[in-house]
């Protein structure tokens, strides 16, 4: 396992604020706030890669708090372990739905 530091822990906070802003200012519909697709699409992959990496939820709970762009793509990997782990445990209508739908 590799372990940042902190210096390395304020530089992944302070870029997952800057994508996270970014992502509300689109979705809020910001007007001074210029719309770029691939940029858009960059910050969210960014976001989540960070966010696959260290727990959020500890590391940057100012953040979750504050931006629902962040807080969604929380909830999104948290999902996706849970689904990893046991689609059939955490949500039985899924896996039926993913086993019909395989066949």
């Amino acid at each position: 396992m590799t372990y940042l530091s902190p210096s390395q822990i304020r530089s992944l906070a302070e870029t997952s604020a800057t994508a996270a802003n970014y992502l509300d200012a689109c979705d809020n519909g910001a007007k001074f706030v210029r719309l770029d697709p691939a940029y858009y699409q960059a910050c969210a992959r960014l976001l989540t890669s960070i966010f696959t990496v260290i727990d959020a939820a500890d590391t940057f709970p100012d953040l979750l708090s504050q931006s629902p762009s962040a807080r969604s793509t929380a909830e999104s990997l948290e999902m996706e372990h849970h689904l990893r782990i046991s689609r059939t445990g955490y949500y039985p209508r899924l896996a039926a739905i993913l086993a019909r739908a395989s066949v």
